[in-house]
C-alpha cells in the first residue's frame, strides 16, 4: 500500500461524514444508527437516498448538489477510491451526503425498516458466474426490502450488456412494474441533469463507443421474488479493468 493511499486512509478517518464498518467490524459491532440517519446525522426527515458501489462518488455528490432537500448516502468497500466524493462533499460544505464504507452483502445491517426511497446502482461488476453475487438479484432485492420504502424506486445506469438483460428479465420475472428502460441512454431522449451526471468510468466506456442503458423500475415490499432462468453467452467485447462479459438469452 502506497504513502498516498494510506494518506486518503488516514483522512476518511477523521471525516465527520464518513463511516467504516467493514465485514470484520460489522460483524462485532452493531451499527446504532440504523433507522436514525435522519435525526442522529442529518437532522432532518427528508428522504434518503443510496448509491451502492459508489466507486468515487461524482453520483452522490452531484445528486447532493442538484437536490439540497434530499439526503444522499454513498455505499462502497473500496475506501482509497471513495476519498475523492468524500473530500470533495467535505471541501464544499455538503450537509445531505454522507459515506459508508462497508460489504454490500450486509448493507441491510445499516439501515431500517422504510428508511431508504432510492437506490441507485452505477456501473455495477455484473458478476457473471455468481447470480447472489450481481446487486440486482433477487438476493439482494430481499435484502433491499428490509429498508427501502414500500415501492421505492431502483436506478440501474450500466454499460454491461450482460447487467442489463439480466436485471430485465429479473424484472418481468417477477412482474416489478417499470418506470423507463432504454438500451441507449443517450439517445433515448430522456436524459436530463440527474441522468447527466458522468463517474470516470462511464466516460472511459463513453469514449470507447460503448452504449449507456438506463432502468428504473419499483420494488414492492410485497410478493415472491424468483430468478430467471437464463443461459450466458460470452459478449465480445471487454470493459475497463474488468474480465469478459456476457449477454443473457432466455431458455
Amino acid at each position: 500500500m502506497g504513502k498516498n493511499k494510506l494518506q486518503k486512509f488516514a483522512d476518511m478517518a477523521s471525516y465527520p461524514h464518513v463511516f467504516e464498518y467493514p465485514y470484520s467490524v460489522a460483524d462485532n459491532i452493531p451499527f446504532e444508527m440504523a433507522g436514525k440517519w435522519n435525526k442522529e446525522f442529518f437532522k432532518n426527515d427528508n428522504p434518503i437516498v443510496l448509491e451502492l458501489g459508489c466507486g468515487r462518488g461524482e453520483y452522490t455528490v452531484g445528486l447532493g448538489a442538484m437536490f439540497p432537500d434530499k439526503n444522499f448516502i454513498a455505499v462502497d468497500i473500496k475506501g482509497a477510491r471513495m476519498w475523492s466524493g468524500a473530500t470533495e462533499s467535505l471541501e464544499k460544505g455538503m450537509k445531505n451526503v454522507a459515506f459508508l464504507r462497508t460489504n454490500i452483502e450486509i448493507i441491510d445491517r445499516f439501515f431500517g425498516k422504510d428508511e431508504v426511497s432510492e437506490i441507485w446502482l452505477t456501473f455495477s461488476d455484473p458478476q457473471m458466474k455468481k447470480a447472489t453475487k450481481r446487486l440486482t438479484s433477487t438476493y439482494f432485492m430481499e435484502r433491499y426490502r428490509k429498508f427501502l420504502k414500500d415501492k421505492g424506486i431502483i436506478h440501474v445506469k450500466t454499460d454491461s450488456n450482460f447487467m442489463y438483460t439480466y436485471t430485465k428479465y429479473m424484472i418481468e420475472e417477477n412482474k416489478l412494474p417499470v418506470e423507463f428502460i432504454t438500451e441507449n441512454l443517450y439517445n433515448s431522449g430522456l436524459v436530463d441533469d440527474i441522468l447527466g451526471i458522468k463517474t470516470y468510468y462511464e466516460q472511459q466506456w463513453l469514449d470507447r463507443g460503448l452504449d449507456i442503458k438506463y432502468l428504473k423500475f419499483l420494488l414492492p415490499t410485497e410478493g415472491n421474488l424468483v430468478e430467471p432462468e437464463i443461459e450466458i453467452e460470452l459478449d465480445s467485447y471487454r470493459s475497463y479493468n474488468r474480465s469478459k462479459r456476457s449477454s443473457l438469452q432466455k431458455k
